[in-house]
Order: C-alpha cells, then structure tokens, then sequence
C-alpha cells in the first residue's frame, strides 16, 4: 500500500491519517452578480478544501473562460441562472467535467422547481444559502465529487404541486407537452418522461416525487427502458436520448 492515500475530501493523507497540504489543483466557480457568496465562505471552503481555489465572476462570458485549474464545481446565483441557461453549451464545452448547483437564498422558500431542474440544459443540483456551516460544506464536498443535492424543502414543494395539479384538472404534473418533447417509438409516453428526467440527471427518488410513483415502480420503468432500447445502464440510456434530442433539435433548426 502507498504511503500516501487521496481521500473523498480530495486531501492526501500519510499512513498515520494526518492531512498533507495541497496546493490548489481544481476550481470552484461562483457566477453571482449580487454576492451571494460571502468571503467568509469563501475562506472555509479554501480551509476546508486545500485543493480548491474559488474564483468568483460577475458576467457569464468571463464563466466560460480557461481557469488556471480544471472546473469541478459551478454555483450559479438564481438571477443569472437563466442567462447561464442561454450559454449552457459554451460553458459545458468550456468545464465538460464540472457540475453545475444554482444557488438558493433559503432552504424552505425555494425560486427554483423540480421543473426547472428538469428542463434545464446546464443546473443539476440546487445549494442552499442558510443552512449551519458544517452541513453547507458537507454539501459543497457532495458536488465537488460529483455528487448531487436537493433541499427536503425542494421535494415537498414537488409533491405539493403535482397534488394542486391532480386536484385541479385529474392529471399529474408531468402530463403537459414540455415533458414530451421527442417520441422515441420503443417507449410507452411514462417511460420517455423518466427517461428524460434521467437525462438531466435526476435519480429514482426526485423522479418518482414528480411521476407520483414508488421509487421501486421508477426502477422497474428503468428496466424497461434499458432492455427496450438494447443499452446496458441508464448513463447509455441517458446518452441515446440526448443524442435523439440534439438530432431533433438540429433538424428543427435548419
């Protein structure tokens, strides 16, 4: 065994399980206009993450530059979520192996919607604001390894609209167009929508939330969907339909 070990937390260790200083060898980028991000944050993510250097932009075309680092991790600030959104491409084309959380101000009122999430090209995990140092940096250690979160609060909110929805007009939440957007002819309409959600990274609990399903039936549609469309995982699923989404998106345009 090596003397040395790399650890989650991204740190070295010796055999004795003391921490070795690093110096910074990934990014975290904050895009915020408003300072969202305090510098005491900021500090205990550098104390915290040694091998992290946290640089803050104000504009989304400085977001899609070179960093002296890899990207790992990009929190965007709700009010420019959209136009970040509008350049998903050229930041994802810029930071292919970084993650990207929209940054909520509260943990119990949240802007963003299990929807959003869904239909976003760029946000795969929302990071909220007010929560006890500790929990937030355990979170931050979550994303930097590629891990995702979504607030409790998030969920409810989730249930609770597609519960109104139900009420309203006897139809889930997922029964509009915008869940349906490509018709692959080896699915069944429930199976393209998890399919989708699973596309955009979402995992078996939030889907089943939104879908009003068990996860267990969530499990059985991936099966499904993963011997219908002769893939061996969900991640080759997830990739056979954005490749049919982008194709059509291509065709669309011309």
């Amino acid at each position: 065994m090596d003397a040395d070990m790399m650890l989650l937390d991204g740190n070295e260790h010796d055999i004795a399980g003391a921490r070795k200083r690093l110096e910074p060898q990934r990014v975290l980028l904050i895009l915020t206009n408003s300072g969202s991000v305090s510098k005491r944050l900021i500090e205990a993510v550098e104390r915290e993450f040694p091998w992290v250097l946290v640089e803050q932009v104000d504009a989304v075309d400085a977001a899609c530059e070179a960093f002296a680092h890899p990207v790992a991790l990009i929190l965007v600030d709700t009010a420019l979520m959209k136009k970040a959104e509008a350049e998903a491409a050229e930041m994802l084309r810029a930071h292919p192996h970084a993650l990207t959380a929209v940054i909520e101000p509260y943990d119990k009122v949240l802007v963003t919607s299990l929807q959003d999430v869904v239909n976003s090209p760029l946000i795969r995990s929302v990071l909220p604001m007010d929560l006890r140092l500790d929990v937030w940096l355990s979170i931050i250690r979550l994303l930097l390894c590629g891990g995702e979160y979504f607030p409790p609060g998030f969920i409810m909110q989730a249930k609770t609209r597609d519960q109104k929805t139900t009420s309203s007009d006897g139809a889930g939440s997922l029964r509009g167009q915008d869940f349906r957007p490509i018709h692959m002819p080896e699915l069944t309409t429930r199976e393209s929508q998890i399919l989708k959600m699973v596309s955009h990274g979402l995992q078996n609990k939030l889907i089943a939330v939104e879908c009003g399903l068990s996860e267990h039936t969530v499990k059985i549609h991936l099966h499904h969907i993963i011997r219908k469309l002769g893939v061996h995982n969900r991640t080759e699923a997830a990739a056979r339909f954005r490749n049919l989404h982008d194709n059509a998106r291509s065709l669309n345009e011309n």
